[in-house]
């Protein structure tokens, strides 16, 4: 029997050091989940990777042992921080089954699992997760359904609860962390690097916090150069970061590298350049851009999104009453597909039944119409059809209520006298008429043997 599984690890479960080390790019999604697919007893899956969370959802014949053996023995290549051993991994990993795992997955895609209680982009995130797994061909019919049904549900609890109102961002609550320290943004240059959504979101932030001065940073400098038009700000491109880290105070930095971008040598350099005056640097990448020993300097405040957390706890309590009622919605979602789940896995038979008599049908009609191409009487053919096809339909049900009447298999004649309330003469159950088959010779209407 299969079962739904979700396996993973996230911020609650492991730090940023272990999260980036099962971080999966988007160019890498294609090959891993063909990989992930090709386990023993998979039999469909998908993969969520965000800067939060790397997670595995799998229809599977086994447990998901498969799937956490490989989670285990395929680190990324280039992540930041020591090894780990494939035990060390089991300890930050959390797996669900079945009804458990569709709970985590609405869950997950309507916000409640987020470092930021009700973030918009998770959804999309999950979307993509979804998408990827359609188009590599590893989404079957159950996970398609599990997924279209956490859409539903994230939809509806931000449409009935105000779960995704003012929502705060890992980008806005950087900002305000920043507003919070010595660098002040309007009083800062500051320097993003990156040219995706966290950083147009930074962005936007920053300009409502009226930032003294922005410069963007991008390995293709054009991106730089969308983001400096749409926001203000001067574009560079990647390799002449060194020439201009000195002049900013604040650093945001959100890319998809799979090595460090910033070390530690070149962000001393800089400091010397300005003459150790302070710098700000907030990673928010998964895995991460800047060099953990970047931190070691003095005149260095360095934080990843694990960082974050004081900040967001203040929105956390804030949307604790529209998480209830978020989570009220979310339990009604999961026991409506679970019960939808349990339906479909009978629905087998009933398939094979009609398979069964769609092929008799076919087959008994090609004959008939061959008899008909023959010249032979319209009315005989008829009637050899409705023989022909009463007896194909009714042989294998026949026989298998003659065989439960013989072996006293009274629960698939009592199934079968539901089935067929009518299909008997007045007054005689579906196992009666069956004993009369079986004992044509006994008269049932006769008076009993006077008792000895």
């Amino acid at each position: 029997m299969s079962h739904l599984i979700a396996l993973g690890l996230n911020h609650q479960t492991a730090p940023v050091s272990l999260r980036e080390r099962v971080a999966f790019s988007e160019q890498a999604l294609p090959a891993t989940l063909a990989a992930l697919r090709a386990l023993p007893g998979v039999e469909e899956v998908a993969l969520l990777s965000t800067c939060n969370r790397t997670e595995i959802y799998a229809l599977t014949g086994g447990g998901g042992d498969a799937l956490v053996d490989w989670l285990a023995a395929h680190p990324q290549d280039g992540a930041t921080g020591s090894a780990r051993t494939p035990l060390a991994l089991r300890d930050y990993l959390y797996r669900h089954a079945d009804g458990d795992a569709v709970r985590h997955l609405f869950r997950v895609a309507t916000g409640l699992d987020s470092l930021v209680l009700g973030e918009p982009q998770i959804l999309g995130q999950v979307k993509q997760a979804w998408v990827a797994a359609r188009e590599a061909g590893t989404l079957g019919n159950r996970l398609d359904r599990l997924f279209q049904h956490a859409f539903v549900t994230a939809k509806r609890a931000r449409t009935d609860t105000r779960i995704g109102a003012n929502p705060v961002s890992v980008a806005s609550a950087a900002v305000r962390m920043a507003e919070e320290t010595f660098a002040r943004p309007s009083d800062s240059s500051i320097l993003l690097i990156g040219a995706g959504e966290t950083i147009e979101l930074t962005a936007l932030h920053l300009v409502q916090a009226k930032a003294k001065r922005l410069l963007f940073a991008n390995r293709t400098l054009a991106h730089a150069q969308e983001l400096a038009s749409r926001h203000g700000g001067v574009a560079l491109p990647l390799t002449e970061l060194d020439r201009h880290l000195a002049e900013a105070d604040v650093v945001f930095s959100a890319t998809a590298a799979r090595d460090p971008i910033l070390h530690k040598p070149v962000v001393a350099a800089a400091l010397k350049q300005r003459r150790h005056r302070p710098m700000l640097l907030l990673d928010l990448a998964v895995p991460r851009d800047i060099a953990p020993d970047v931190a070691e300097l003095r005149d260095v405040f360095l934080y990843t999104v694990d960082d974050l957390e004081r900040v967001i706890e203040d929105n956390r309590r804030s949307r604790r009453e529209a998480a209830d009622a978020a989570e009220a919605i979310v339990d009604l979602q999961v026991a409506r597909f679970v019960e939808t789940l349990n339906a479909s896995a009978h629905h087998g038979p009933l398939k094979q039944l009609r398979a069964h008599g769609e092929a008799a049908r076919d087959e008994t009609l090609a004959k008939a119409r061959q008899m008909l191409a023959a010249g032979q009487d319209p009315a005989a053919v008829l009637q050899q059809l409705a023989h022909t096809l009463t007896n194909r339909l009714l042989h294998a049900p026949t026989t298998a209520l003659r065989e439960a009447a013989i072996n006293g298999d009274i629960d698939l004649m009592r199934a079968a006298e539901r089935m067929f309330p009518h299909g008997t003469p007045p007054h005689t159950t579906l196992s009666e008429a069956l004993d009369r088959q079986l004992h044509p010779d006994r008269d049932d209407d006769a008076d009993p043997a006077p008792q000895a």
